[in-house]
């Protein structure tokens, strides 16, 4: 490759993470935080936390999920082998940027009939997600079907899937500030057999 056409790419990265900053920087400041700032008591004083999505997303909630394992919350991801049955009491955290993802939302529609709480993360609070759970957390993102370039100019559902991770780790921030555990504490729980 030349050097015109490197420094032509170059260029090209730089205004695609110029681009994709500025929509996040616009997202996360639409989002209105007091929700999770009200679902945190509930979350902090629950038995199991049980995190759900699907594709990209639930790589994003996974992400979420072992960041709460480093806390010190007893968590499970749904779908895995290992994953118990949810009940009374514990807390289902789950992502759908449509809200309309059939295995998400009967997940929620059963933690709900067994007395568990659900928290969601969406781009539409009206969605059968937004109006089965607890708390609802709207990304104010592009669906993944939708090509509203004024929303987002990137593909698909990527800018509801990056702002779903800023928001997870701001949460997982704020409990770890709020709890007080020093980083060796959280580090005693990381993966050792990689």
């Amino acid at each position: 490759m030349n050097v015109i056409a490197a420094n032509k790419l170059a260029q090209g990265i730089e205004r695609a993470i110029n681009t994709i900053m500025e929509e996040n920087q616009r997202t996360i400041g639409a989002i209105e935080y007091k929700e999770i700032a009200i679902m945190l008591t509930s979350l902090t004083k629950t038995g199991t936390i049980f995190v759900m999505g699907a594709g990209r997303t639930g790589l994003m909630m996974k992400a979420g999920a072992m960041r709460l394992m480093h806390l010190g919350y007893k968590v499970y991801v749904v779908g895995e082998t290992t994953t118990p049955a949810i009940s009374a009491g514990d807390f289902l955290m789950a992502g759908s940027g449509s809200g309309t993802t059939s295995g998400i939302v009967k997940a929620a529609e059963t933690a709900r009939k067994v007395g568990a709480k659900v928290l969601c993360f969406t781009t539409d609070g009206n969605s059968p997600l937004g109006t089965t759970a607890n708390y609802s957390v709207i990304i104010p993102a592009a669906q993944k079907q939708e090509r509203d370039e004024d929303i987002s100019k990137q593909y698909a559902g990527s800018l509801f899937e990056q702002s779903l991770l800023l928001v997870l780790d701001a949460l997982i921030q704020t409990l770890w500030e709020t709890d007080g555990s020093e980083a060796s504490e959280l580090w005693k729980r990381h993966a050792n057999m990689e």
